[in-house]
């Protein structure tokens, strides 16, 4: 092969010392089909969360204390009579604004800025690259370094956030388990409003920055046995995050999709006890 033209012109693959190949991949393999589902499912979710945040219907179930986490926590006046678990913050909302709208942005950022979400959109939504061994239509390369993507870095600060809004996810899981008639009661819901919060503290403790928070400036783990423990147990759970990731925007939808049914009258909660 011929040593590349050095015409200076890019930074990626068109880079002067890059050899230079005209097709765009010489796979044969459906690469493309990974990206685009990618694509599907991130864009479903993202239509059915934006919905459902705006709509302010059908997000608590009174009889239960059953609160969609689309929701939670609802600190404004314009929250429905009884789901304001932490008192009212706030008068009354235009409805352009969601009644969420405390978290909601804290946990858009550090699922944005999650290390394995930014390969999957990079690859998915700005082909950057799409896939192994196939070019990525931009010239130049960047990285993190410029506005907008040197946000990504914030990331750490977004998990800090994230797992107060675990802890409030938690308390509304707890408050759940009431009956109709007062006092302990258990239903369907539960189960899943309780696998929800579960799974949610599952993909927040499996972050890369969680990993390293426990152990990743620790020099001497023999001098830090209780830490080193802790950042094991965190790199196990880290080879889930992925798996974590999609399992968890499938489980918001689930909670939400059920509360929602249940809070319209649409179907009655399965009940176990009381």
């Amino acid at each position: 092969m011929s040593a590349p033209a050095d015409n200076g012109v890019g930074t990626g693959v068109q880079a002067p010392k890059r050899a230079r190949i005209a097709e765009r991949t010489l796979r044969t393999d459906r690469w493309w089909l990974q990206p685009l589902l990618t694509v599907l499912g991130l864009s479903a979710f993202i239509v059915y969360a934006t919905v459902r945040s705006f709509v302010r219907t059908a997000y608590w179930v009174p009889d239960y204390h059953y609160l969609t986490p689309f929701y939670s926590p609802c600190l404004s006046t314009s929250c429905v009579e009884g789901s304001s678990h932490f008192g009212h913050w706030f008068g009354d909302l235009p409805g352009w604004i969601p009644l969420g709208f405390v978290v909601l942005p804290f946990l858009l950022g550090f699922r944005l800025t999650c290390y394995y979400y930014r390969k999957a959109y990079y690859r998915s939504v700005w082909f950057s690259p799409p896939a192994c061994a196939v070019a990525e239509p931009h010239a130049k390369y960047t990285g993190e370094t410029r506005l907008p993507l040197i946000i990504q870095n914030v990331h750490r600060y977004f998990f800090y956030v994230a797992l107060i809004v675990s802890l409030v996810n938690t308390y509304d899981a707890i408050t759940a388990f009431h009956g109709k008639t007062g006092g302990f009661g258990f239903g369907l819901g539960n189960i899943i409003l309780l696998a929800n919060v579960i799974l949610l503290w599952a993909y927040t403790l499996s972050c890369h920055s969680c990993r390293h928070v426990t152990g990743g400036r620790l020099k001497h783990f023999s001098k830090h046995p209780v830490r080193y423990w802790i950042w094991t147990k965190v790199s196990k759970l880290n080879t889930r995050h992925m798996t974590l990731a999609w399992t968890t925007l499938g489980t918001l939808v689930l909670t939400d999709f059920y509360v929602m049914l249940v809070a319209s009258g649409a179907i009655a909660d399965l009940r176990f006890v009381n």
